[in-house]
């Protein structure tokens, strides 16, 4: 350790610091005489420990430079271990510095070189004692000399101060606590860097220069002379007077007055706080405040101040860490954890200077449910059942009492039902079918609640997935009843007997499905159902070893019943021309909600059978009736309609419009054509017919030319009048009024209307020039007309007189008409037209085109097969071809032949539409056309037809034997070398049966196929066939294999019965000859401590008597049969029967032997080789544990 210690009443020229620390003495010296200055530079990897006056032990980590004062002036003792010395050193400047080294050091009376004030460098990194009081024990680790200066040599001494050390600033300002406590490091593998004094933020308070008492440390008691020593006097009256430290030298008056300067530029400095408060805590956060601070600093000027809030968890890292800092004094703490013990303390910052942190608040969360677990994991399964572990998740404070398991129940439909709820981590489900997914999830439940469920997932059982029925079918739905009905499943037998279980979902009485039948029909009536209402339905089928799958569900619903008719219907707002029809809803909808109503009407006539109207369709109950007539009675009825059908109409009732006087009329209209000698007049009804009996119309005219009077040419109830008589070109006056029996009613305005001129007379018949097969040219000469000229002409072209069509409209004397069909006769007329009409028809004229070569074949294509059976002996797809075409036009000459092209060659056939083209290469594509001709040339070729022909059927391929058995051959064939077989080829294996016939035994792609069910030592006879898309192959010539004979059966363990003596007689089973083969056995025995049977007997017979036998020893028999086969002398054992035990007693009595067949054990000692293996395990499992082991402590 090294300490330097300086006088507090001079002041000292230091020389300038290095790595920009902050030069302390000067901030420092500035107390009372008798106060003494200690800097202890802690080195790094060491930690410095100071006892509070609290009894707490304070720990600061190196590196670190902690400046200390001692409040009676005088250097504490320091007590070394044995072999160590302390030396007192003070240089020219006055400071005193306190070395520990060890005796056998010899240190000059004055500082070394390395010390001098001129050759200023960082106090050396000497290990420096730990003061702790009152504790004599402390370890110290052998350190090189080659680790610090050469100057010095580093210790570990244990030294004991008689009375407190008190820091002069609170450590805890500048250094967190969790670094005091930080255990020092085992090895340094970087030069640690030392924290400069400047980066500290180290706070000079003026409580170390005026205050009564020194509150930054949370010490409240003086030191020193009772005159107010020690340094913290307050007013002048109690300084002690100035005195020097030996060596300093002497101020002037110039330099106090700067002394003074400088202690008035010290800033103001925040007092301590008070612990923070902890309130509204919950779970995950909680609120914390605090109350302000009062700042001491120059009058007349408020400082900023801030406050930093620390949090501590102590079952992390330890460490506080700030988590706000600003003006407000509360802030709420989010983001902690449950049932978890935290600490806090706040501070003050004011003008960048760090007040000191307060008492420490500790406060706990409160408990929650728990976090949400892992997925459960599958630790055994099979086809019934699953067994799911799962780890605990973190309680948060409250012990987990249990553990909620749900599921899907394999239904796949993501709603998920409570399993079980369990207090262990492993739950086991039953019950289950094999080869169905199940989904799974798990949460977990304290006292507090339940936490979130689990990420769900899905395991199998094992087996073959289950079958799965097929849905049931509806057949017909009523109102409360449906009948489904479904099908037996084809892969179960005739004799199986089945039974099918129907289930229903009601959604009105929850998501389960109920068993609503379960028997052995195939339909089912489901009754007492509600009237229109969706159920679904599923089926299940069981056996009496299998339980199928649900199925997929069907969804119906029953139909509704038809509604009653509308209640209470009524009439309001009544007019002339409407009036407002009203009802109520029927007392019985039907059980559907949806009605549409229907509002028919009709006028009431006795006269005639009454018309009904439906004039209005729709949900609401009421509705408008407009533009009627007036003075009208009219009869309404309702109905309403529903998805089950329409209901009864109600009631009818009577309404009648109100009587409106006759009104002014619509000036009358042209009706139709204006003829130059007739007219036809209309008028608008709806203003002036009032609908009403006895209303009558007058039509007046009168020539505008002749200046005469107006003329009723027309009085009754029609809305229209055709006028007669009249002069062509000649324009009259027309209007027209309505009476009643009122009177009349206005004249409408008048309409001035001129009739027209006469049409023209009949034309010339046209003259046709026929250009092409297609093609027609048609003139017609111009029409003198009655004077007024001609305005246009109509021709009319067809083939026949019925057929004729308006072809052109026009004021031309030709006209060219085209796409005409050849070698058919067409006729034509022409007419005239003028302002005044059409004139007549001309006379008809025919004329016909000439013939043309055929159209384009259509239809060209490929047949599979010849449509002439005859044909279909030598012909193949590999060679040949086989085409077909439809028949075209032949434009009115006979077609004489068609030609194919086919490549560079061309075809000529008959005049038939079919033609098969042979001798072509397999498996190759061509390109054809076709053309018909005839008399007239050759018509246009069709479109290319691509075809290809089929490559050559595959040879058969060998076939081979690959494993035989008594009652099995297994076949397989290999490729041929001379075809070339594909995926899509299927092979045909054909076997020979008793009759002498090759029958089918196999039929698909695969090269082996295994034969069951045969008889022992006998002969069969195979063949097989490759067939492919080219077609079938040959069969392969005849192959024969042989099945084996079999081997003899296992017995039974044989019996044993003890006779007269040492004597004890085997019996064992028995049997027959095997196909003629006779049957041997073999008794082998093997007694006391023989370790080999030996044969005592090979016979026919099936018991032996054994003879000499030892008393009260252990005897096992077995015995094997032999099978000798009579035409090949071959004798075929059989495997061994289980031994059987038995030993003599001495009896007078028969004696029962006691037989054990696979079941008892005879205890026999270890073998060498047992023995070695056990070993060899033991040294292995030995050196992996210790490797391990070794592992860890690495």
């Amino acid at each position: 350790m090294f300490v330097t210690m300086m006088m507090t009443d001079q002041m000292l020229d230091l020389p300038p610091p290095l790595s920009n620390e902050l030069p302390m003495m000067h901030h420092m010296i500035n107390g009372d005489a008798s106060q003494q200055m200690i800097l202890v530079q802690v080195n790094p990897g060491e930690t410095f420990t100071i006892r509070m006056e609290d009894g707490a032990l304070q720990c600061i980590q190196g590196p670190a430079e902690v400046p200390m004062m001692s409040p009676n002036g005088s250097i504490p003792p320091i007590h070394v271990p044995p072999g160590y010395v302390s030396q007192v050193l003070e240089d020219n400047t006055g400071v005193r510095r306190v070395v520990v080294t060890p005796h056998s050091e010899c240190y000059p009376p004055s500082y070394s070189p390395a010390l001098s004030p001129s050759h200023h460098i960082h106090p050396p990194y000497l290990t420096h004692p730990h003061f702790i009081p009152a504790s004599h024990t402390s370890y110290y680790p052998p350190v090189s000399p080659g680790d610090v200066p050469h100057q010095f040599y580093q210790h570990r001494l244990p030294p004991i101060y008689p009375e407190e050390i008190i820091p002069l600033y609170n450590v805890s300002t500048f250094m967190g606590h969790e670094e005091y406590c930080k255990p020092p490091p085992k090895k340094l593998k970087q030069p640690v860097e030392r924290t400069p004094l400047s980066q500290m933020n180290i706070p000079v308070s003026n409580s170390y220069k005026n205050s009564t008492t020194t509150t930054a440390n949370g010490y409240g008691k003086s030191h020193g002379s009772p005159g107010g020593g020690g340094g913290v006097g307050g007013s002048p009256g109690n300084k002690r007077p100035e005195r020097r430290a030996r060596g300093s030298p002497k101020h002037t008056d110039t330099e106090t007055q700067d002394h003074d300067v400088e202690a008035r530029r010290v800033q103001a400095v925040p007092s301590g706080m008070d612990k923070p408060q902890v309130s509204n805590l919950q779970s995950h956060s909680a609120l914390v405040s605090w109350s302000s601070i009062s700042v001491s600093g120059s009058p007349g000027r408020v400082p900023s101040c801030s406050y930093e809030l620390q949090l501590k968890d102590k079952s992390r890292d330890g460490k506080y860490k700030v988590v706000y800092s600003g003006e407000e004094l509360q802030h709420t703490l989010t983001d902690l954890r449950p049932a978890t013990d935290y600490h806090v303390r706040v501070s003050t910052v004011c003008n960048s200077v760090k007040g000191p942190s307060s008492d420490v608040r500790a406060f706990t969360t409160q408990c929650a449910p728990p976090d949400i677990p892992l997925p459960p994991r599958l630790s055994h399964r099979s086809k019934s059942s699953l067994t799911l572990q799962w780890k605990p998740p973190a309680d948060n404070g409250s012990k987990i009492n249990n553990y909620i398991v749900e599921w899907d129940e394999g239904k796949k439909n993501s709603i998920f039902r409570e399993y079980c709820v369990v207090p262990q981590r492993h739950c086991k489900v039953l019950r289950l079918c094999p080869g169905v997914g199940y989904t799974f999830r798990v949460a977990a439940l304290n006292d507090i609640g339940s936490s979130g469920f689990s990420t769900e997932v899905v395991f199998y059982t094992t087996g073959s997935l289950q079958q799965t029925s097929l849905p049931p079918r509806l057949v017909l739905a009523g109102s409360s009843w449906v009948t489904l009905e479904w099908t037996r499943p084809n892969s179960c037998s005739a004799e199986e007997m089945i039974t099918y279980t129907l289930e229903m979902q009601d959604e009105t009485k929850g998501l389960d499905f109920q068993a609503v039948y379960s028997g052995l029909e195939l339909n089912h009536k489901v009754e007492s159902l509600r009237r229109n209402t969706q159920y679904k339905f599923r089926l299940i089928t069981c056996s009496g070893e299998w339980r199928s799958a649900p199925s997929s569900l069907l969804v119906c619903k029953t139909t509704a019943e038809r509604p009653g008719p509308p209640v209470n219907p009524a009439v309001n707002t009544l007019t002339y021309h409407s009036f407002c029809v009203t009802w109520e809803p029927p007392e019985d909808d039907g059980g559907s909600g949806d009605l549409t109503y229907i509002l028919e009407i009709s006028e009431s006539n006795n006269n005639e059978e009454r018309q009904w109207e439906a004039v209005y369709r729709g949900p609401e109950r009421k509705h408008s009736c407009e533009d009627l007539k007036s003075a009208t009675s009219f009869s309404l009825r309702l109905s309403c309609v529903s998805a089950a059908g329409q209901s009864q109409w109600s009631g009818e009732v009577t309404v009648r419009t109100l009587i409106p006087p006759p009104g002014r009329c619509q000036p009358p209209s042209i009706m139709g054509n204006v003829k130059h000698k007739e007219l036809t007049l209309q008028w608008d009804a709806s203003l002036c017919d009032e609908e009403t009996d006895g209303v009558e119309f007058c039509l007046e005219m009168c020539a505008i030319e002749e200046d005469s009077e107006p003329v009723e040419v027309f009085r009754g109830s029609k809305t229209e009048c055709t006028v007669g008589n009249l002069l062509p070109g000649t324009t009259y006056r027309f209007q027209v009024r309505a009476v009643n029996s009122a009177g009349y009613g206005p004249f409408s305005e008048s309409v001035d209307i001129s009739t027209a001129a006469g049409p023209p007379e009949q034309c010339n018949p046209p003259v046709i020039n026929v250009t092409s097969h297609t093609c027609a040219h048609v003139t017609w000469e111009n029409t003198e007309s009655s004077g007024i000229d001609v305005s246009g002409y109509r021709l009319y072209w067809g083939r026949d007189l019925d057929s004729l069509e308006l072809v052109y409209s026009g004021d031309e004397t030709y006209f060219q008409i085209s796409n005409l069909e050849a070698s058919t006769e067409y006729c034509c007329r022409i007419q005239a037209v003028n302002q005044a009409g059409a004139g007549p028809y001309s006379d008809l004229v025919t004329c016909r085109t000439p013939a043309a070569a055929p159209d384009l074949i259509s239809g060209f294509h490929q047949l599979n097969l010849p449509l002439n059976p005859a044909e279909s002996e030598s012909f193949s797809l590999s060679t040949c071809l086989a085409l077909t075409w439809d028949e075209p036009n032949c434009n009115g000459a006979q077609i004489i032949s068609y030609n194919i092209q086919i490549g560079d060659r061309i075809i000529s056939t008959e005049n038939t539409n079919q033609h098969i083209i042979r001798d072509l290469l397999p498996d190759s594509e061509y390109s054809l056309k076709i053309w018909a001709e005839n008399e007239m040339g050759a018509g246009p070729l069709s479109e290319t037809l691509r075809v290809r022909t089929r490559p050559l059927p595959p040879s058969p391929p060998r076939l081979e034997c690959a494993a035989v058995g008594p009652q099995s051959l297994k076949l397989r064939w290999a490729f041929s070398s001379r075809s070339q077989f594909t995926d899509d080829t299927n092979y045909i294996l054909q076997m020979e049966d008793r009759n002498q016939r090759f029958v089918v035994v196999y039929r698909g792609p695969s090269h082996t196929f295994k034969l069951q069910r045969l008889n022992e030592s006998s002969r069969y006879r195979f063949r097989i066939q490759a067939v492919s898309e080219a077609g079938e192959g040959p069969f392969s010539e005849t192959y024969t294999f042989s099945t084996t004979k079999s081997l003899p059966p296992t017995l039974k363990a044989p019996r044993v019965v003890q006779l007269e003596g040492n004597t004890c007689e085997v019996t064992w089973e028995s049997i027959p000859p095997m196909r003629g083969d006779r049957v041997s056995y073999v008794l082998q025995v093997l007694g006391g401590r023989e370790s080999e049977y030996k044969q005592v007997y090979k016979g026919e017979d099936a018991s032996f008597q054994l003879l000499g036998l030892q008393w009260n020893t252990d005897y096992r028999v077995r015995v094997f049969a032999c099978r000798r086969c009579s035409d090949s002398l071959q004798e075929l054992c059989g495997s061994f029967s289980p031994s059987a035990l038995f030993s003599l007693r001495r009896t007078d009595t028969t004696l029962a032997v006691e037989a054990d067949v696979n079941k008892s054990t005879i205890s026999r000692s270890l073998s060498d080789e047992q023995f070695a293996g056990l070993i060899v395990f033991g040294v292995a499992s030995l050196s992996v544990l210790i490797a391990f082991l070794l592992q860890l402590l690495i």
